[in-house]
């Protein structure tokens, strides 16, 4: 009788262990999902497609902005780039008083290189606007967190805090 009680004890033992062995940590589960996330990034950097969003601007010599409650971002693709941001700071000339809008401008890129760090992403582009001349120097981390500053000619330089996201995909009208 007692080598039953034993033997079924092991038995139960051993099917609770594997029950338990087959689980992942929270560790492991947050490991894939960096993992994932810097896959996402890597492909998105890749294929010079992707869109920054900002969560805060630091303009040169003045307080930071949190941009949280404000439309702004830089679609980055291969034939063109769109930016929406807007600026805080010094406007040297050719912006009349009240009549600056930010750092509006769509163009296709004059310059447009990637280089890959131990650390980061660091995408470099050259845009000429209507009035003016956009440089764009965007480090982005493997997670997808990302520092941009743009430098003007008739304005002070000005960066940003924030994040990259796939490009979104707007439906086909029918």
């Amino acid at each position: 009788m007692k080598a039953k009680i034993s033997v079924l004890a092991i038995v139960l033992t051993l099917i609770i262990s594997t029950g338990f062995a087959q689980e992942k940590s929270k560790k492991e589960i947050k490991e894939e999902k960096k993992i994932e996330k810097q896959k996402q990034v890597e492909n998105m950097i890749n294929s010079k497609s992707f869109d920054f969003t900002g969560r805060t601007a630091m303009p040169t010599g003045y307080k930071s902005v949190n941009l949280s409650s404000t439309t702004n971002y830089v679609k980055f693709q291969p034939d063109l780039i769109d930016s929406y941001m807007p600026f805080y700071g010094r406007a040297f000339s050719g912006i009349g008083y009240g009549g600056d809008e930010g750092l509006k401008f769509t163009g296709k890129p004059d310059e447009f290189i990637i280089t890959k760090g131990k650390k980061n992403y660091q995408v470099n582009a050259t845009v000429k606007g209507e009035k003016d001349t956009f440089k764009l120097s965007l480090s982005v981390g493997f997670e997808g967190s990302a520092s941009l500053t743009i430098t003007s000619n008739n304005r002070s330089a000005i960066s940003y805090s924030g994040e990259i996201n796939a490009p979104e995909i707007k439906p086909e009208k029918k």
